[in-house]
């Protein structure tokens, strides 16, 4: 039976690493530094995570594993293709919302963590297994319409916008991350899908 009080403290610890991490990246951070964050005793964390290592996996499993299945359900429909490819991609947009320092933090890593790839790559297939499984209808399986560039192409898209907001305030005539910023941009992508969804329907009707 799951022992609410180990969770709870688990849950603390990831918490206080996620802040961490998605602030300073992954090397900018000690053991020390999360159980300060978390209030809690360093000897602590290793009772619950073996090392640094451990608890950043740990941290990018939690998000991957939420990331996954609020895709899984928006996809998981008998709607038409137009419909589950937008109600997907409002699911992807709530959750980034909520989690916006998770597309920093699994840049960061791309970016200068390769030892880490392995877990990225595993997690990203399984992401882009649920996106061909939904659009299998509309895409062709290989070439410059399949679906993997379509889930690449979304992904960017949504994600950019997070990783580039605190540069862009500067000269946008609108916060990128206020209500109305995040609203435009919504609209915007979603725009965007259904150009994407006009095109394939029109390449497979040439």
């Amino acid at each position: 039976m799951p022992n609410p009080s180990r969770q709870l403290r688990e849950r603390t610890i990831l918490d206080a690493a996620d802040r961490l991490f998605g602030t300073r990246g992954l090397a900018g951070v000690s053991m020390r530094d999360v159980a300060n964050e978390a209030g809690l005793k360093k000897a602590l964390l290793f009772y619950y995570f073996a090392g640094k290592e451990a608890l950043f996996q740990a941290v990018l499993d939690r998000y991957y594993t939420a990331h996954r299945g609020v895709l899984a359900d928006a996809l998981a429909t008998d709607a038409p293709i137009e419909r589950r490819l937008h109600d997907g991609l409002d699911a992807y947009l709530d959750f980034i919302e909520a989690n916006m320092r998770y597309p920093r933090l699994v840049q960061s890593v791309v970016s200068s963590s390769p030892e880490h790839h392995p877990l990225i790559e595993q997690n990203l297939a399984g992401l882009s297994r649920l996106v061909d499984q939904a659009v299998s209808e509309p895409t062709p399986p290989s070439g410059p319409l399949a679906s993997r560039h379509l889930f690449l192409t979304l992904s960017a898209a949504v994600i950019n916008h997070f990783t580039y907001a605190g540069v862009l305030t500067s000269f946008w005539e609108v916060d990128p991350l206020s209500q109305e910023g995040l609203a435009e941009r919504r609209a915007h992508i979603h725009w965007l899908v259904d150009i994407l969804l006009s095109a394939l329907h029109e390449a497979r009707t040439a």
